[in-house]
């Protein structure tokens, strides 16, 4: 059976050495985010995570979710009992409004909770996640009475959360929603319609479920400008605020899926359900999108949460199988072959994945202290700076993050050669688990198409020249650190040719948007490599002062090594991938629809 032992080393380099997240204490809203609690709470998270979530992954995966003849689910074996463990250790509040019952620390604190439990047990790990998301939209666009009601219950795990976007004829297009609530007198709304593909749309684990629907008021406008977010909760609430009689939506049928079994992927249908509008009418997709947003980080930490779990066990297997003899002589002279980890095609996928994974950890902690520091930091400029950065790597950390997972964890597969095409080995789960994170909350293609037809021309395109003017200073800070040359030019370089790339699309994507669209994912790709290196090159800079302190700590200088293998590599598929946007629309768009 796979194991799973969190990175807690690595987690706390980043947070504690590299951005110094400490300094957090000194902003009254997270006074009490001190080290020794964070300590605390990662090494109680890790062994959760190991001892209670990862044996359940593959259980998960086997039984799947029982949809009962009276719309009822039940979650596989373990996963209620497991619920009710975090629930009563107080672990799904860690960051919500302390208003509310929550802990009130930093969110890069979740984050790294949620890689911890998504590498254990992804399945398991959307209950709790979709639940944080569905409580941050009603804080942020629920009147006080549903804050009030609703958010008590859903920070503590009493009640959990989901969000309802999808329709059978309406996905990535939502302004060709169906659902339509029709006003009641007492101003609620009565819901009908279905949604498909909603996780955690129903189940066994909490006393009440809260669907965040969107629907359109009968009336409204056509398109996304007449769309309205409810809250539809499973269970009406009485006079008192507590559960009450079945509301009128229930689970028509649980998709059968590639991955993510434990979790019930549910058909939702509303005849007539009570649902209560929040915010302003026709104005939901505003409220939806901050936990579609929340949600997109989420899903790229997910894709690092399952390539990390793939290289831990791709290692062991590694350096316990035995095949064939090293190219530069034995190297298990007392056996009759060597462990693969000896051959240089088991060490560069192993490298690639090792590389990818700790670049990507630090992109994604860095981004959640942004978004910290976006509510904290006293200087506007500073948090205009930070929420730039969200709204231009959002896309990049959904989309190029999972891409690259995905072929991480294929290459860890291929590491066990036939044995990773068998079931009873686990590493078919793990890629069928990684699948879905290119899909939803926003497919790839949409999520390159959103960085380069919006994100990168907002504000004129402020966020990205904030960026590389960054980029410059940490360079010119690090120019005579001969040490580091390798990181520094790479560096550079990768900029360099982000800016040169971000110019062609400028230029040629106003001329024909179709050029814009076919070089989308590449430039996509291309940020993904340029941030990667700017974490990388941070990273080594921490690390070699440590070395240069005195440390004779080895995982300093392994951090070197890795981050060295990604700059002379990994960054070169820079040229590869500006040479395909440069050939424009033409390639892709000559053939004919009928030819195809």
């Amino acid at each position: 059976m796979p194991t799973y032992n969190a990175p807690v080393r690595d987690m706390k380099f980043i947070m504690q050495e590299m951005l110094n997240i400490g300094d957090l204490t000194k902003y009254e809203k997270f006074s009490e985010a001190d080290t020794e609690t964070l300590d605390a709470i990662i090494d109680h998270g890790a062994k959760f995570s190991s001892e209670i979530l990862t044996p359940l992954n593959v259980i998960g995966d086997k039984e799947g979710c029982t949809r009962h003849s009276d719309g009822s689910v039940t979650t596989p074996t373990g996963f209620k009992e497991a619920y009710a463990q975090m629930v009563e250790n107080g672990m799904l509040g860690l960051s919500a409004n302390p208003e509310y019952g929550g802990m009130g620390m930093p969110g890069i604190w979740s984050i790294a909770a949620g890689e911890m439990q998504s590498a254990a047990n992804t399945a398991f790990s959307m209950y709790p996640g979709l639940t944080n998301g569905a409580a941050k939209a009603i804080e942020i666009g629920g009147t006080e009475e549903q804050k009030k009601t609703f958010l008590p219950k859903m920070v503590s795990g009493q009640w959990t959360g989901t969000m309802n976007l999808t329709e059978p004829h309406c996905g990535t297009d939502l302004g060709l929603l169906k659902t339509k609530a029709v006003p009641q007198t007492d101003g609620s709304y009565k819901i009908t319609g279905q949604k498909i593909f909603i996780s955690a749309g129903e189940h066994d684990m909490s006393e009440n479920i809260i669907h965040l629907c969107l629907a359109r008021i009968e009336g409204a406008p056509e398109g996304v400008k007449g769309i309205s977010l409810f809250i539809v909760p499973k269970f009406k609430l009485d006079e008192k605020g507590e559960v009450g009689p079945k509301n009128a939506v229930s689970c028509g049928a649980i998709e059968h899926k590639m991955g993510i079994n434990g979790n019930a992927t549910c058909v939702m249908n509303y005849d007539e359900a009570d649902g209560y509008l929040v915010g302003e009418a026709d104005k939901g997709l505003r409220v939806m999108f901050v936990m579609m947003n929340r949600a997109r980080l989420d899903v790229g930490m997910q894709g690092l949460a399952q390539s990390d779990v793939a290289y831990q066990n791709a290692v062991a297997y590694a350096k316990d199988r035995a095949q064939g003899r090293s190219l530069t002589g034995p190297k298990n002279t007392d056996g009759p072959a060597d462990p693969i980890i000896v051959h240089p095609d088991v060490r560069r996928m192993l490298m690639e994945t090792k590389a990818f994974n700790e670049g990507a950890r630090a992109l994604i902690y860095w981004s959640a202290l942004m978004e910290d520091l976006e509510t904290v930091h006293p200087d506007e400029k500073f948090r205009e700076k930070a929420d730039d950065y969200l709204g231009l790597l959002t896309p990049v950390i959904k989309g190029y993050l999972t891409d690259k997972a995905l072929a991480t964890t294929i290459d860890c597969q291929q590491i066990f050669g036939g044995h990773g095409f068998i079931e009873e080995w686990g590493m078919s789960q793990f890629v069928r688990d990684t699948r879905i994170t290119l899909i939803y909350e926003g497919a790839n293609g949409i999520q390159a198409l959103d960085l380069v037809g919006r994100k990168l021309a907002k504000n004129g395109g402020r966020a990205l020249m904030t960026l590389n003017a960054e980029m410059d200073d940490f360079l010119s800070e690090n120019s005579e650190n001969e040490t580091l040359s390798e990181f520094m030019e790479g560096l550079k370089k990768a900029k360099d040719s982000l800016s040169n790339a971000t110019m062609w699309l400028m230029q040629n994507g106003m001329q024909n948007p179709d050029n814009a669209g076919s070089g989308s994912v590449d430039y996509m790709h291309m940020m993904g490599l340029t941030t990667l290196a700017y974490m990388w090159a941070k990273m080594a800079v921490v690390a070699q002062s440590k070395i240069d302190g005195g440390s004779n700590d080895e995982f300093y200088s392994n951090k070197i090594i890795t981050g060295r293998y990604f700059i002379l590599r990994m960054l070169p598929m820079l040229d590869a991938h500006f040479a395909k946007i440069k050939t424009g629309a033409e390639p892709i768009m000559a053939l004919k629809a009928s030819a195809f």
